[in-house]
């Protein structure tokens, strides 16, 4: 199995899921149990441990493959970009009702009432999906409980049309690998939930991420490209600046891609591989 399958296909030696039975070899086959994630935001890592790399996130209400218990862990695949690793078992749990409304500010807190005075329970992220089940005026109840600031979701199928202003609300927040949240994001983490918010799907990491849309000139750039490295993807803002989050300023930051190019240049990077536009 290549590296890039090992990412996005459920399937060890030992165990894999039913459905790749045919495709892959395993000792033995199994069907994953479904699971939603009921924690605000659940980083799925590589090895069973807390000290494990990081190397994607699940936001709340997002469905998860489980198909094998570890300690306090779940070997298992996330659903929405596909990719394997493992959970805190104690993050996820059967899941709620069908999604009518995803958060649709960088983030926001559910109240234990139906109060803003009450406790508050999050904060949940851009992208997490809810399932609101009742309540009128400025507060909706979600299944499971908590009240949501009506203003802060937005109904599922309704999206944003702006790829860089999604990305514009994350600037500032401080640069994590394999997150994707305001607390913390990386490159890919922030055009993935920027893609999302705006209805389109988008797989995790940079390299899958550069086969999206099409090439286009490096000269002839537009506020919305991608633009490329080894390992690295920021958004063009217009024809000179970029956003990007980035290890140089560990946060996102916007900055003339003259001065990126140069810089990742200088760090032995190389140059832009590709711009695509979507």
């Amino acid at each position: 199995m290549s590296p890039a399958e090992e990412r996005t296909l459920l399937a060890r030696p030992v165990l894999a899921d039913a459905a790749l039975e045919g495709r892959v070899r395993a000792r033995r086959f199994a069907r994953p149990e479904l699971l939603g994630t009921s924690a605000p935001s659940a980083p799925l890592r590589r090895s069973p441990t807390e000290d494990s790399e990081r190397m994607d996130e699940l936001v709340f209400g997002e469905a998860f493959d489980a198909l094998e218990r570890s300690d306090e862990f779940l070997w298992g695949q996330a659903r929405r970009d596909g990719y394997v690793g493992y959970v805190r078992a104690d993050a996820l749990s059967a899941p709620a009702a069908a999604p009518t409304h995803r958060v649709a500010a960088i983030r926001t807190f559910a109240f234990a009432e139906r109060s803003i005075k009450s406790a508050a329970l999050g904060p949940y992220s851009l992208n997490a999906l809810v399932a609101i089940e009742s309540g009128d005026g400025d507060l909706a109840r979600a299944a499971g409980g908590g009240w949501f600031w009506r203003a802060h979701l937005a109904p599922i199928g309704s999206c944003e049309r702006d790829l860089a202003a999604v990305a514009e609300k994350f600037l500032g927040a401080p640069y994590l690998w394999g997150g994707r949240t305001s607390v913390g994001l990386d490159c890919s983490g922030l055009v993935q939930q920027a893609l999302y918010a705006c209805g389109r799907a988008c797989p995790r990491d940079t390299d899958q991420q550069a086969a999206l849309g099409r090439e286009v000139a490096p000269d002839a750039l537009e506020r919305g490209d991608l633009v490329f490295w080894r390992g690295h993807v920021g958004i063009m803002l217009d024809a000179e600046r970029l956003i990007h989050a980035n290890g140089h300023h560990m946060a996102v930051a916007i900055e003339p891609l003259a001065e990126a190019v140069s810089r990742i240049a200088r760090m032995e990077a190389g140059g832009p591989t590709a711009v695509r536009r979507l």
